[in-house]
């Protein structure tokens, strides 16, 4: 345990990280290990980083293995750290100690979503006994912890268990935290003010936070009662504290951190917020939404508080009045022509305008400024948090709720004045104001926006403004000027107003302008290329119903050079993080790709070599990836097409992809690792003929443990393996390998709720391409397998994939899997354990199949009565009419039983890749790679209609078996009675 200071120094440098993790990895599996983590925190004699870089892995370890199945934390140690984790939190309490606080917190919070109440009954006691009337240092670790476990309740769903955990720590914390914000308070509205006054407005910022968190899902009984107090008209906690100011907390006029006030405000608006959304009546009593909507004035009306440290306080003051105006409770406010003029003229004007810190921004770290600037295509419901709007998308907010709340003929009028002054002012004099063109032409696209969604632009728009108009006689000419003729500002603005409103324009409108965006991925500003490409990628994913509008047809010419623009700028940024810093670039280039798609069959030599180029680069330093997914997207959306149009270039790709590929697999690159197997079952799927020796033997290193360890690479290796099985099952049997897949699904698999679903997959590809015969010895400990975790530790998921499989394995035409190749199996293990399987798990569950699984089950089913020796014979036989029973009833919804003649997609998965939702930050999870998906196959294809398959077994089986009608009788009358008639009028009378 000495080494741990040295490995966690060394896992903070590039060079030495890999060997590092994987030490402090052997070491974490011993026992007492988090015990001395937690100790190495505390421990002040060590290095800082030492301290910090502990806190973290602690962290990390509980993020990943507190509920892991493969590698679990013992009993023992979740103990000893359930006791350990709050005292080392209060420990921490010296604000130098805040970043190791943060990580303790943190790992409470993880821990307490796991076991909290049931496992960890002490936790808020704990807590609440460590408030202190006078330390507000603790104080602040306790409230900043409670934060961090109640802060998951704000995004959770409704459920009886989540209340029920809240009710528990709402009869155990609500009073003393009221007291202790009564209290608190006190303090700082005290004369002369405490010494410690800022370390108590911190405190004080935390309970406004927990003050949300409690309220969030349901009014507490405590804070109902309370309500007055805190939101009195006249004297209430909360309007006394957005007028409070402190001029010993006032921050620096640079200053770019809200300072300890502004924080408090800003989540006194949020809660005011939340109230109006969720709690309308509770303040619709009384006066108290018209006295806030005064204190946001005197924070924020006229221009007031410009500093970027107010950035928040102002964004959330207008989210706050936006909320209100769109609530509908308070028409009589907001409704008269005055009160919109002022509003427009007071709150909305003075934060359009671009402030001198945003141009800065433009031009030095133009990527956050297309961050910060794109979160306004998905204002249409504002749910982002406060810090992730600017104040301008804030103000422009304001605007689109008075236009869609019923207010749209003065909110356009009014604004239309301030738009029509900003273009004269431009007009005057276009080198020195073009910040008033800027400001007209984002104030227009907020007044003309009624509703708008990440995905489409703006999806209704304000009938009273013509959105073409303005286009062609003011924005036009800035699309079309050469660069350097205007600001180049007013250049993305005209971009980014196509980029809006992309959904309200024709296709041949777009056409028409698609080479002006062209053009400007060639532009020498980023801000500009950068928004052409997004421009150009949102608007190639435009759909009409479920199709996209743009063809391969549309962009056929256009697409070389768009990919050649794209590339080169990728490729000009030099080192690996910033040829990876531009997704949208990359993305740009898939969606070229995926439109294009045969254009490229003849080129897509160099296009495949500069990619493999740029991934070249980013492997050295993997930081960035949506970027990640967008290029192996883009390699695998090649292949797809190229290979389609010209099945010789297959071979070039594989020449041009296994060379990096091994690299990857060889420096464990994990974060690559699910794409590389991914691309490489794409191009095994794509031969036709004998598999090439690179591939076999790639597959004893599939089949090691160590390839099955990091649970994101499970899936791309179940892809691969079911590839191995379709395309080179003989050489599985002849070298015996198909086993050692077996391990895997038996060991490693199958026992693990996480990963149940690849092993039932992984399985099924077994038994539909090893020989029965080869299959035999093994299959019994398949079942045996399959049986156990049935018994040990079975979930709804697991029993429904087991019964899926049954069928499937029923259903499917291979040589010499009759069904009682099954059912003897069965049988085999235990007499008359299918009766019980039959009766358990298969009859109660067939009816539940989900639409596309029903016409396996049904084949399956069909194939056991029809087919099956062993079902008619005594005492299986007596399962007989409730099997039937349950068959008949996946009759009964008919339409997904078939499959019309090309009703499979060719471009399954095309359509759909979309990834505006995803999140940043390498997961666990699997990266699916949508473009190397191919149509499913119909296992049990050779079946047309399933009622005439059903009909003529039946018939065979009562010509060779009497009883029929005495077993088809025994079944439910109700249900069979009615369906039997049909089989008849069809001809199959038994």
């Amino acid at each position: 345990m000495a080494e741990i200071p040295g490995l966690l120094l060394a896992s903070l440098n590039p060079s030495t990280r890999k060997q590092a993790e994987q030490s402090l990895q052997t070491l974490s599996a011993q026992t007492g290990f988090l015990s001395v983590l937690l100790r190495l925190v505390l421990d002040q004699s060590q290095q800082r980083p030492v301290r910090l870089a502990g806190g973290v892995y602690l962290k990390n370890v509980v993020k990943t293995r507190w509920d892991d199945e493969e590698a679990p934390i013992a009993e023992a140690d979740k103990v000893a750290l359930r006791n350990e984790l709050v005292p080392t939190m209060l420990a921490l309490s010296n604000a130098s100690d805040k970043p190791m606080r943060a990580q303790i917190a943190e790992a409470i919070s993880l821990v307490a979503t796991a076991d909290f109440p049931e496992r960890w009954p002490d936790l808020v006691d704990k807590l609440v006994f460590s408030l202190s009337e006078s330390n507000y240092e603790v104080n602040i670790g306790v409230l900043e912890t409670a934060h961090s476990i109640f802060r998951p309740w704000r995004a959770a769903t409704r459920s009886d268990a989540l209340f029920t955990t809240i009710n528990y720590v709402l009869a155990r914390f609500t009073r003393p935290f009221l007291q202790l914000f009564l209290h608190t308070t006190s303090l700082m509205f005290s004369s002369p003010p405490p010494p410690n006054l800022a370390t108590i407005a911190q405190a004080q910022v935390a309970l406004v936070d927990i003050f949300y968190d409690l309220t969030c899902q349901d009014l507490p009984p405590d804070i109902e009662d309370s309500h007055a107090q805190f939101f009195g008209p006249e004297s209430g906690l909360f309007l006394r504290l957005l007028a409070w100011d402190s001029p010993q907390l006032a921050s620096d006029p640079d200053d770019t951190t809200p300072s300890l006030p502004s924080k408090i405000k800003t989540g006194i608006l949020e809660i005011a917020e939340l109230y109006v959304k969720l709690y309308p009546e509770t303040l619709q009593s009384s006066a108290s939404v018209e006295a806030i909507v005064r204190a946001v004035w005197e924070l924020v009306g006229d221009g007031k508080r410009t500093g970027v440290a107010d950035d928040g306080l102002v964004s959330q003051s207008l989210r706050f009045i936006s909320t209100a105006i769109r609530s509908g409770h308070y028409t009589q406010l907001f409704g008269s022509k005055e009160t919109i003029s002022s509003l427009v003229q007071g709150v909305v004007v003075p934060n359009v305008g671009l402030r001198e810190h945003e141009i800065e921004q433009f031009e030095d770290d133009p990527l956050e400024y297309i961050r910060l600037d794109l979160a306004v295509a998905s204002l249409g419901g504002m749910g982002a948090s406060s810090d992730a709007v600017t104040r301008r998308q804030a103000a422009a907010e304001v605007l689109r709720a008075l236009v869609s709340s019923g207010f749209e003929a003065e909110t356009t009028e009014v604004a239309g004045a301030w738009i029509g002054e900003g273009l004269r002012e431009y007009a005057a004099n276009k080198a020195q104001n073009w910040k008033a063109k800027d400001t007209a032409v984002y104030l227009l696209t907020a007044v003309a926006t009624r509703g708008s969604t990440t995905q489409h632009g703006v999806t209704s728009t304000n009938t009273l403004v013509d959105i073409v108009k303005f286009f062609s006689e003011h924005v036009f000419q800035d699309l079309q000027a050469d660069d350097g003729s205007v600001y180049p500002i007013l250049q993305v603005d005209a971009i980014r107003f196509l980029h809006t409103f992309r959904s309200q324009l024709t296709k041949q409108q777009l056409l028409s302008v698609l080479p002006l965006l062209v053009r400007h991925l060639g532009s020498e500003n980023y801000v500009c290329y950068t928004y052409a490409a997004i421009s150009i990628e949102r608007i190639l994913f435009i759909k009409q119903g479920s199709q996209l509008l743009f063809t391969q047809a549309d962009i056929h010419e256009t697409a070389p050079l768009m990919l050649d623009k794209l590339l080169s700028k990728i490729e000009s940024a030099g080192t690996a993080e910033k040829v990876a810093e531009n997704d949208y670039l990359m993305k740009c280039i898939m969606r070229v790709i995926i439109t294009a798609r045969s254009t490229f069959a003849t080129g897509y030599e160099r296009i495949l070599q500069r990619l493999v180029g740029i991934l070249g680069v980013i492997s050295k330093n993997p930081s960035n990836p949506n970027f990640d997914q967008y290029i192996f997207e883009s390699l695998s959306a090649l292949m797809r097409f190229v290979v389609a149009a010209n099945p010789n270039s297959l071979p070039i790709f594989e020449q041009a992809l296994f060379g990096p590929f091994t690299i990857i697999l060889q420096q464990d690159i994990e974060q690559y690792i699910p794409y590389v197997f991914q691309i490489l079952a794409q191009m095994l799927e794509l031969h036709k003929a004998d598999v090439p020796v690179e591939y076999r033997s790639l597959l004893p290193f599939l089949l090691t443990p160590a390839s099955w360890q990091q649970k994101g690479s499970i899936p791309g290796l179940v892809k691969l393996l079911k590839a191995f099985l379709s395309r080179d099952s003989k050489q599985l049997v002849a070298t015996g390998q198909f086993t050692a897949i077996l391990a895997v699904v038996q060991q490693r698999l199958i026992p693990s709720k996480l990963n149940d679903a690849w092993g039932f997959e992984l399985l099924q590809s077994v038994v539909q391409y090893i020989p029965p015969a080869d299959l035999k010895q093994y299959f019994r400990a398949i079942i045996v397998t399959l049986l156990t975790r049935l018994q040990t530790s079975k979930t709804d998921k697991y029993e429904y994939l087991f019964v899926y499989f049954l069928a499937f394995t029923l259903a499917i035409p291979v040589e010499g899997l009759a069904p009682d190749y099954l059912v003897s199996t069965v049988e085999e293990i235990q007499p008359q354990l299918w009766s019980q399987v039959l009766a358990n798990f298969v009859i109660p569950q067939a009816p539940k199949m989900l639409p596309k699984d029903r016409k396996v089950v049904v084949i399956g089913l069909t194939r056991l009565l029809t087919q099956s020796s062993i079902m008619v014979q005594e005492p299986t036989v007596r399962t007989w009419p409730q099997t039937f029973t349950a068959l008949v009833k996946l009759f009964q919804e008919p339409q997904h039983l078939t499959k019309k003649d090309g009703e499979e997609d060719p471009d399954v998965g095309l359509t759909t890749i979309d990834y505006e939702e995803q999140t940043a930050g390498y997961q666990a999870a699997y990266s699916r790679l949508a473009a190397s998906e191919s149509a499913s196959v119909d296992p049990v294809a050779y079946v047309r209609d399933p009622r005439d398959f059903l009909g003529q077994g039946l018939v065979k089986l009562s010509q060779r078996d009497q009883r029929v009608k005495a077993l088809v009788s025994a079944a439910d009358q109700t249900v069979v009675a009615p369906f039997l008639q049909g089989l008849a009028a069809s001809g199959y009378a038994l």
